[in-house]
């Protein structure tokens, strides 16, 4: 990600910055981040001081925050116009998430093997999932073909091998006993076609007796109408 986006970009949620609000420490996230840190906080707590002390998710020290909440903290003004003119800008070399309007894709995400934005990560389907940083992922990720080379071995190559030859014979196995099936089926069909022909023929031969002894009968009644009567 280009330094520039990375100075938009809350350390929390790894989003380009919401409602950016300024900690005592001069730390800045988005307000909705914080008021997740201080509810975290707030669980492991008996008791509701005064003022609610919250470290810091970047230096670590302890600050106080009002009573009334993160909503009381200075908003980073200068940060939000220049995020406000970011974003009203196109960056066609910035890669952006297709699910959160202008979000960077600034995280790899280890479960799914992709990059996502961080609303992908607090707010949406990758939330939850384990993460690495861009830089890491593609080290990772660019030395993965080299170690599986290193890992085939004479000894593996040969059992790659022999694993591939098997699957080959068992291929040709399953074609042999396709075609066989198929042999078996044709010849099939064809008895039971020999069969229907025989026995079409047969019907057919029947009707013609029976249409040749009707013939027969209504000339023989004929012949006795005319000689006797």
């Amino acid at each position: 990600m280009h330094h520039f986006e990375e100075e938009l970009t809350c350390s929390i949620c790894y989003s380009i910055f919401e409602d950016p609000r300024v900690l005592p420490c001069s730390h800045t996230f988005c307000r909705n981040c914080l008021e997740s840190v201080l509810q975290l906080s707030s669980n492991f707590s008996i008791w509701r001081p005064l003022r609610l002390p919250l470290k810091c998710p970047n230096c670590r020290s302890i600050v106080e925050i009002p009573p009334s909440g993160t909503e009381s903290l200075p908003i980073n003004f200068a940060l939000k116009a220049i995020i406000e003119k970011y974003q009203q800008e196109d960056h066609p070399d910035v890669a952006t998430c297709s699910e959160h309007y202008r979000q960077p894709l600034n995280v790899y995400c280890l479960l799914d093997r992709k990059l996502v934005c961080g609303h992908c990560l607090t707010i949406g389907k990758h939330h939850g999932h384990p993460i690495d940083d861009l830089q890491s992922a593609y080290m990772k990720e660019k030395e993965t073909p080299g170690k599986l080379l290193e890992q085939l071995t004479d000894e593996h190559w040969t059992n790659v091998c022999l694993f591939i030859e098997k699957l080959e014979e068992q291929k040709s196995h399953c074609e042999n006993i396709v075609q066989e099936d198929k042999k078996a089926v044709l010849q099939y069909f064809k008895k039971l076609n020999d069969t229907l022909e025989h026995k079409k023929q047969a019907f057919l031969a029947a009707l013609d007796e029976v249409n040749e002894s009707s013939l027969c009968l209504n000339y023989c009644t004929r012949l006795f109408f005319l000689v006797f009567i």
